[in-house]
């Protein structure tokens, strides 16, 4: 640009860790970005006209840490243990902080600079939780379905963002859970999700995906606590990963 470009946050930044991320990838090629405000506000960015790329040479590109709750969701269900390489405590993404909220429904949870192991003692049942999920919006989908198997309530809060994402996610997850069994109560920007009595889930249930990629790949770890699901259109997670159904069967 010929000038400094400002943008500015006129309403509420969402996804806050996204734009945390990029801001220090800009930086590694040299670029740095002048924040005003509160990242949890309305912050304004500017890059002075200044400001130009130069390549670091050589740079790490994580796995992604949105793909890796399904495998650390599905280790919390089933109490097995799976370790994801590729995100760890250093990772600079914001959905590893998924695992935290797994840790906080019964699992143990154990960090690496670049993994992240999660298993369940089996006498320990999952439980409930309540969670401002405004910075995981894309992981909290996968809490949605690992609710229907702890004991009591589970409560997804500051996720509006679900009614704008590739399809409207907040009718969507109440529709898939309620067939699955449970109760849920929807309101504006977050849901409380009321696991099935003695978490029985219903069997052999189709799910819709509604084109949405996140849904298939969450509904299907209900398979992890040795329920049958039918995934409609299961090709769908060919957006962002194509192989995820042969990588769920491998383990």
């Amino acid at each position: 640009a010929e000038g400094d470009v400002t943008i500015s946050i006129k309403d509420e930044l969402i996804s806050a860790p996204y734009v945390s991320l990029t801001i220090g990838l800009m930086k590694k090629f040299g670029v740095n970005v002048q924040i005003d405000g509160d990242m949890k506000g309305t912050p304004s960015f500017t890059i002075p006209a200044e400001e130009k790329y130069i390549s670091p040479g050589s740079i790490l590109v994580e796995g992604d840490a949105s793909s890796a709750s399904y495998f650390i969701a599905g280790a919390a269900i089933t109490g097995g243990t799976v370790t994801v390489r590729g995100c760890g405590s250093e990772s600079v993404q914001g959905d590893v902080a998924f695992a935290n909220v797994m840790e906080q429904m019964g699992a143990k949870v154990t960090w690496a600079p670049e993994s992240i192991t999660v298993t369940r003692d089996p006498d320990t049942k999952l439980k409930g939780v309540d969670v401002d999920c405004g910075e995981i919006p894309d992981a909290a989908m996968t809490l949605a379905v690992a609710a229907l198997f702890a004991e009591g309530p589970t409560t997804i809060r500051n996720v509006y963002s679900w009614r704008l994402k590739e399809t409207e996610r907040m009718k969507a997850i109440v529709a898939e859970c309620t067939k699955l069994g449970a109760t849920v109560e929807e309101f504006r920007d977050y849901c409380i999700i009321h696991p099935p009595k003695d978490n029985k889930v219903n069997d052999n249930v189709l799910i819709e995906t509604y084109d949405d990629h996140r849904m298939a790949m969450t509904f299907s770890l209900a398979a992890c606590a040795g329920v049958n699901v039918i995934i409609h259109d299961p090709g769908c997670t060919a957006k962002t990963f194509p192989t995820y159904f042969d990588m769920l069967e491998g383990i």
